[in-house]
């Protein structure tokens, strides 16, 4: 018996398929982006420079970029941690430390913003101690970094565990058997293999981190020009009903996405090669 292929459909059905793709990312992809530009742009250029050079916009930006530089570096050294002990050893509990990798992917953002301030809060489990000592986490930016490195946990860890699974140890142990050792190992072996899923995770986690909103939200008491980061600048300028600088502000975030998603092809594109390699 004879089946028809898969992509042997007629080229009406086809095109009504891809044509409603292209329209349903057009609407709630493509407008919306554009929208953010035009909107930061209707009052000119010089008003969409001064929109970005006022001082509250500054200090979000600012906070922002520390908040984003330390969470990724703390989740990219960790990441890599978690999944070379997952994938490299053998241990009781692997199966419960995969579950807890995930865990950010489905606690809400504003559920893990709470828990921290019940945790650091001034009425929190260590509040009193952090009071004494006058350590101040939540309403600062400890507390964003904080929140910002648990949503933003995941993102390395999950696209390095399934690449080392499918690389397996041989390699590594070849080293070891020629006299390498610790660092050299994953310098020279481990590392070359797995770089460009390691700056791919690296890159969906700076994205995250830069525009998260719900768990900064919480931790960080909206304190404008000190607490909050460009997401919260711009719902406070849209509440005051300044629309063209929070639209401004905005972009910075929409021009992330854009770079986000051109290096997020030509990364995909190199993964793909190395896989592809590898399995010739």
């Amino acid at each position: 018996m004879k089946y028809a292929p898969v992509r042997s459909e007629p080229a009406m059905v086809k095109w009504a398929v891809v044509g409603l793709a292209a329209a349903f990312i057009g609407l709630f992809i493509l407008l919306p982006l554009i929208s953010v530009f035009a909107q930061a742009l209707v009052k000119g250029w010089e008003a969409y420079a001064a929109a970005l050079v006022e001082p509250d916009a500054l200090a979000a930006i600012e906070l922002t970029l520390i908040v984003t530089a330390i969470s990724v570096t703390a989740n990219t050294v960790m990441g890599l941690v978690m999944a070379w002990a997952i994938t490299k050893f053998s241990f009781r509990g692997k199966s419960f430390l995969i579950t807890l990798i995930d865990l950010p992917f489905s606690v809400s953002p504003v559920v893990a913003g709470l828990v921290f301030v019940l945790l650091f809060g001034a009425q929190g489990y260590f509040g009193p101690w952090l009071s004494d000592h006058d350590i101040k986490i939540i309403f600062a930016w400890p507390g964003i970094t904080l929140a910002t490195i648990f949503v933003t946990f995941p993102f390395v860890a999950r696209e390095l565990i399934p690449l080392m699974q499918e690389q397996g140890t041989t390699e590594e142990e070849a080293a070891v058997t020629l006299g390498a050792h610790g660092w050299r190992v994953f310098s020279r072996v481990t590392l070359p293999n797995i770089k460009w899923a390691l700056l791919y995770g690296v890159l969906l986690c700076n994205a995250r981190a830069m525009g998260e909103f719900g768990a900064v939200s919480v931790v960080s008491g909206h304190v404008r020009g000190e607490t909050n980061t460009i997401p919260l600048q711009v719902e406070i300028l849209y509440n005051e009903y300044q629309f063209q600088a929070s639209f401004a502000v905005a972009s910075l975030l929409a021009s992330l996405a854009i770079v986000t998603l051109l290096a997020k092809t030509f990364l995909e594109s190199r993964v793909h090669a190395r896989r592809a390699g590898r399995g010739h």
